[in-house]
């Protein structure tokens, strides 16, 4: 007759390194068995302290091991001078993906679960979590393509909007496995799922150049010196340290309003990161004192009031009058 086979703990690796270690010494046999011996039974389920404490070190060791495997592969893509900031965030993404992958299963053959004991309930339990999972992997996926096409980057300046609809732009920090980091100039850190930027329009403004045209509009009396209001508003643009002189400020008439003759400067910048309003609150303040040395008159609402004459409108002028002699009186 054959020989039973030794009965199986729940983990192969347990059992193989206490074989191992009880065959070295006696001592520290004994206590592996002192551990193994403080278990948990329940029916033909087993599991021992010592059992704990080798699932326990296999998983820390292998998540370090995969943590370290994982930083060094970035360090050497990030070596490789051919790559670009957003290929070499592409190229880190995948390898980590690659480490963590490799090493999950590596625990799993250390531990020496059998997969097949899982084959009842794998397949609802595995369609529970595709479900559950699914925008997840969405967002990854989005990630991925949107750094292999290089439509939005880190470093990118994009418009983006709030949930009250106010629209406002920042600048891309990270893109990570499942939001991309936009930073506006009020240090607001918004977290947008990469799904939202695959299927919603999105306004980059540095995708193919970083220059960005700023409007600053202007007003100035109607009786205003209309060219030398102009020399002076492209004087102001091109005095600001932040303004383009390529391509140089324009000014343009845009109507005729109410109190003034409105007028709109279009001048370019290159560092949008670094804000616009400041851009256009640099132009006016210049273009105040400049106004001002030069007396181009810049307006404020104002309205002519006509009354006309009417028997009602004499007699209380008349009754009125009256008052004012006798108070004189």
């Amino acid at each position: 007759m054959a020989e039973t086979a030794p009965e199986q703990g729940p983990v192969a690796a347990a059992e193989g390194i206490k074989e191992a270690v009880s065959s070295k010494s006696e001592t520290v046999g004994s206590i592996v068995d002192t551990l193994d011996g403080l278990a948990l039974s329940l029916g033909d389920f087993r599991i021992s302290l010592f059992d704990v404490l080798v699932v326990g070190s296999i998983i820390v060791g292998v998540i370090a091991f995969a943590w370290f495997a994982s930083k060094l592969a970035r360090r050497l893509v990030r070596r490789v001078t051919r790559l670009d900031g957003t290929q070499q965030l592409l190229a880190e993404k995948i390898v980590s993906i690659v480490v963590w992958a490799a090493a999950f299963f590596l625990g799993i053959d250390l531990l020496g679960i059998d997969l097949t004991a899982l084959a009842v309930f794998s397949g609802a339990f595995g369609l529970a979590i595709g479900f559950g999972l699914q925008k997840t992997f969405g967002n990854l996926i989005a990630g991925i393509i949107l750094l292999m096409d290089r439509s939005i980057k880190p470093g990118d300046v994009i418009a983006i909007a709030d949930q009250a609809g106010n629209e406002t732009f920042g600048q891309i920090r990270k893109i990570g496995i499942r939001a991309v980091s936009v930073t506006t100039r009020d240090q607001r850190e918004y977290l947008i799922p990469n799904e939202n930027l695959m299927i919603n329009q999105v306004e980059n403004w540095s995708y193919s150049s970083k220059n960005v045209r700023i409007q600053v509009p202007v007003g100035i009396s109607y009786e205003a010196d209309i060219d030398l209001a102009e020399k002076l508003m492209l004087q102001a643009a091109k005095d600001c340290d932040r303004v383009l002189s390529a391509p140089p400020p324009t000014v343009w008439m845009s109507d005729y309003g109410d109190n003034s003759v409105n007028f709109i400067i279009h001048c370019w910048i290159q560092d949008p990161e670094e804000g616009v309003g400041n851009v256009r609150s640099a132009v006016l303040k210049k273009l105040w004192w400049l106004f001002k040395e030069n007396g181009v008159e810049i307006p404020f609402p104002q309205r002519d009031l006509h009354i006309r004459s009417s028997d009602q409108l004499d007699r209380l002028l008349e009754i009125m009058g009256r008052k004012d002699a006798a108070k004189s009186k």
